[in-house]
């Protein structure tokens, strides 16, 4: 059977080559990747997938968003009534479907099976046009704890709009699209608000599947310099390792604030390392010193599948580390922390609805 994964970050990549090789050896070379750039720099990962044989298809996508049309954006201002913004948003709908059309790679009609992370970008809306059915994969781990996406975008009679997408004339994601066939998510519990169609797949389970073999290959897709890594890991000085792991959150200087408070609690009992997220573009060796600083990108989840690393702490603000093994011990901070740096409004979404 023919599998396409679509994928926007790091971990989208990484969740669809886990359910590959999940799959057994008997199934490489079956399924087509592909990696949109619209909001990411996959940097040489392309390469590198395509190296180890498990996929018989890498492409690149180059994913238009709105703003690229002029003519889609004349549908996207409020109107100062529902009736005509929802007249609106289907236009909108159907246009920006539309414009992706001469931009993706393949004939996705072609594949048995669609996997698509993050629908709510434009091939969601591609998908809904050209009436393609899909698997819809959640966007990171629990995201939907930290931010209903659907909920929060369609807040307004959002039983009108449901209705509406289930008939296909407007788009609302995370499994409320006409043609989503089902939302995978790692933990049907963290969702408040979950939709009909909602299914469970554990990650931590499809983890525990992996042959020593498949973690290998894990890794030399994802880190480049593993070994390089790992000698910067040893170089503690004896000092028990807290990794910190970044995030792009709050402003540049809010977030140069919120890191450095936590770096001064542990920088002088501990070798501190900086994990920073893909899109973190603080330079973390320029603003402090006397740190170990992961440099690539890659999601964190990989560094489990390396046998010889281990850290002492982990601290995370917002980021879901349920999935992480390689810690002794691990500190969610989480939004109370969060609050004493930005307007709690700001990222506590799931709470205004």
């Amino acid at each position: 059977m023919s599998r396409v994964y679509i994928c926007h970050t790091f971990y989208h990549a990484y969740i669809a080559v886990v359910k590959e090789l999940n799959m057994g050896k008997d199934h490489f070379g079956e399924a087509t990747l592909i990696l949109s750039t619209m909001s990411n720099d996959f940097g040489n990962l392309k390469a590198r997938v395509e190296k180890t044989g498990v996929f018989k298809d890498v492409y690149m996508f180059d994913e238009k968003a709105d703003v690229t049309f002029p003519e889609v954006m004349k549908y996207h201002v409020d109107r100062g009534n529902q009736i005509s913004n929802l007249i609106q948003r289907i236009k909108y709908t159907k246009l920006l479907g539309k414009m992706q059309e001469p931009y993706v790679p393949v004939d996705l009609k072609k594949y048995d099976e669609v996997n698509v992370f993050c629908d709510s970008d434009p091939i969601g809306f591609y998908l809904n046009y050209k009436k393609i059915r899909y698997h819809s994969i959640e966007d990171g781990l629990n995201t939907c704890a930290l931010c209903d996406q659907a909920l929060i975008t369609n807040k307004g009679a959002f039983k009108l709009k449901k209705f509406m997408s289930k008939l296909g004339l407007i788009m609302i994601e995370n499994g409320y699209a006409r043609y989503c066939i089902d939302f995978e998510v790692n933990d049907i519990s963290k969702n408040p608000h979950p939709p009909k169609n909602i299914v469970e797949k554990n990650r931590n389970e499809m983890f525990a599947l992996l042959s020593e073999e498949d973690k290998k290959i894990l890794v030399s897709m994802f880190i480049e310099n593993s070994e390089e890594l790992l000698e910067k890991l040893s170089s503690g000085n004896g000092k028990p390792c807290v990794m910190i792991l970044t995030e792009p959150l709050c402003e540049l200087d809010v977030r140069k604030k919120l890191f450095g408070d936590i770096i001064d609690e542990y920088k002088d009992t501990h070798t501190v390392i900086i994990k920073p997220h893909p899109r973190d573009v603080l330079d973390y060796e320029k603003e402090f010193e006397n740190l170990i600083v992961i440099k690539g990108k890659f999601p964190m989840e990989v560094m489990n599948q390396i046998s010889s690393l281990h850290v002492s702490k982990l601290i995370s603000v917002i980021t879901q580390v349920d999935a992480i093994q390689f810690a002794d011990d691990i500190v969610y901070l989480g939004f109370d922390f969060l609050d004493k740096y930005e307007a709690p409004e700001i990222h506590r979404e799931n709470e205004s609805l």
